[in-house]
């Protein structure tokens, strides 16, 4: 796998400095004839003016021959009307008027004329230059065929100082595919190897760049995973009475888990057939991977904090909180979530003097988790409403409650809510983050507290969830001999 994935990061690094090399041939070759052009233009004028200069009288078709021959190109000289006076390359006499000629046209009117295009007289692509000249103009002609071939040597000389160029650039490349080809390789044999369920695995040495802070992840959720699978396998044998129901509840892990580690291999292995050198798809990719392992990393930690309330192994320090503290606290920290979604939170404020004998933590936890849900199932633009008040039905109990204008819940699914991995909508709650634990983390946490739970909906109008937790002066609450009583009036 790593050699294959080595292989195309090779092989993309090749095309892209052929196409690099490639290019600069192109730009190289036609910056190269420009100037070399330009240079021969002013030679030519240059030389065309000095013949001008030095062959006023006694000119003949002789003496041109000898004076192109000593300027290295053809020499026609014409009187004010286009006639040619003599030319070094063909009989004068025979030849046509040359007044119509661009570069002859523009020297006859007193400035440097040039042209390229091919001779009638000696049958091949020329560069003309003309000048001025008394009486007259004179012109000089190359043939482009030397020109192309000094650009092909200065274009070869060019082209192999480039590739040279080009050699340390590939060794890194090299070096860089090696690296990251035996990184990917490592993380899709580790995403393998949970997808089998071996989440003792973990990857050695992921490093701290992007794959490596995947690695990282992977590996946090490969250890929580398996803090929660031993923790559930210890409870199995303690709590044999509840067999079908840690059945179900493994069943349900799985299912979670199914989906994201998929997800996960799915679009490493497209990665890796060629979509990492697409640069529109390649960091969307990685994106979804990044999201799928914090969604395990999220039901890890669910699933542990569950497993720690249900074994009473989270120890609760209870006090006495002023609840409209508590509120505030709990609605700030989640004002961000809020935002992102353009969803108003407001707090609907208890009576000054209540309080409520609790965990905050655990308050502030249980709330937040009804918050989020009613943030995710608002609509953009929506109102979440955040309150508590004295239970009306429960003397010495204050009602939290949350409430939001989003769809509402069908009567038939109100009874199960709270039970683990259940889902009203599972896809919508899936593509939302959701890992169908929170509002049974609510449930156990409010029960520990000797509080209740419930939910009031109605579709199209919006739900309300509440809770009950004891009052600071809930003398008969069960928590009331706990390690800490009325400790921490905040």
């Amino acid at each position: 796998m790593t050699a294959r994935i080595f292989l195309k990061l090779i092989l993309g690094t090749l095309a892209v400095l052929v196409v690099a090399l490639a290019s600069a041939d192109i730009l190289a070759s036609r910056v190269a004839e420009q100037s070399h052009l330009a240079t021969l233009e002013r030679e030519l004028s240059y030389r065309g003016q000095a013949l001008c200069a030095v062959g006023e009288n006694g000119w003949t078709d002789a003496k041109a021959r000898e004076a192109g021959r000593s300027a290295a190109a053809r020499v026609t000289r014409i009187d004010k009307g286009g006639r040619v006076l003599f030319d070094s390359d063909a009989a004068s006499a025979s030849m046509e008027n040359h007044a119509s000629r661009p570069e002859m046209a523009a020297a006859l009117g007193g400035a440097q004329g040039t042209a390229r295009r091919k001779s009638g007289t000696v049958g091949s692509e020329l560069l003309y230059v003309a000048v001025p000249c008394r009486g007259g103009a004179l012109r000089l002609a190359v043939p482009l065929e030397a020109v192309s071939a000094q650009v092909d040597a200065i274009r070869k000389r060019m082209l192999v100082s480039v590739a040279l160029a080009f050699v340390p650039p590939f060794v890194v490349a090299f070096f860089f595919a090696r690296a990251v080809s035996s990184k990917l390789g490592g993380i899709i044999d580790f995403a393998a190897k949970l997808a089998e369920g071996r989440f003792q695995a973990r990857l050695e040495h992921p490093g701290n760049d992007e794959l490596g802070q995947l690695g990282h992840k992977l590996n946090d959720t490969a250890g929580n995973l398996q803090r929660v699978f031993e923790e559930l396998q210890h409870e199995r044998h303690e709590l044999e009475k509840q067999e079908q129901v840690r059945k179900d509840f493994v069943i349900n892990v799985s299912h979670e888990l199914r989906t994201p580690l998929a997800s996960i291999q799915g679009y490493t292995e497209t990665l890796l057939s060629g979509a990492i050198d697409d640069p529109q798809h390649n960091v969307r990719f990685l994106e979804i991977i990044r999201q799928n392992a914090e969604r395990l990393t999220t039901l890890a930690a669910d699933l542990l904090t569950l497993s720690q309330i249900e074994h009473k192994a989270t120890r609760f320090q209870y006090a006495s909180y002023y609840v409209n503290s508590l509120l505030l606290d709990c609605v700030d920290s989640m004002r961000p979530i809020a935002a992102r979604r353009h969803v108003r939170l407001h707090i609907e404020a208890a009576p000054g003097s209540c309080e409520v004998f609790a965990d905050s933590q655990a308050v502030h936890q249980a709330l937040g988790n009804l918050i989020d849900n009613a943030i995710k199932y608002s609509p953009e633009g929506g109102d979440v409403f955040v309150g508590a008040q004295p239970s009306a039905g429960d003397a010495g109990f204050i009602e939290f409650h949350v409430r939001d204008r989003g769809p509402g819940i069908p009567e038939g699914e109100l009874p199960r809510l709270f039970e683990r991995f259940y889902r009203v909508d599972k896809a919508r709650s899936r593509e939302l983050g959701g890992t169908g634990l929170g509002l049974a983390i609510v449930k156990h946490l409010v029960k520990t507290h000797g509080g209740e739970v419930g939910v009031t909906s109605q579709p199209g109008a919006g739900s309300t969830f509440w809770f009950t937790l004891p009052s600071g002066d809930n003398l008969n609450s069960p928590n009331r001999n706990a390690s800490v009583t009325k400790a921490g009036v905040s």
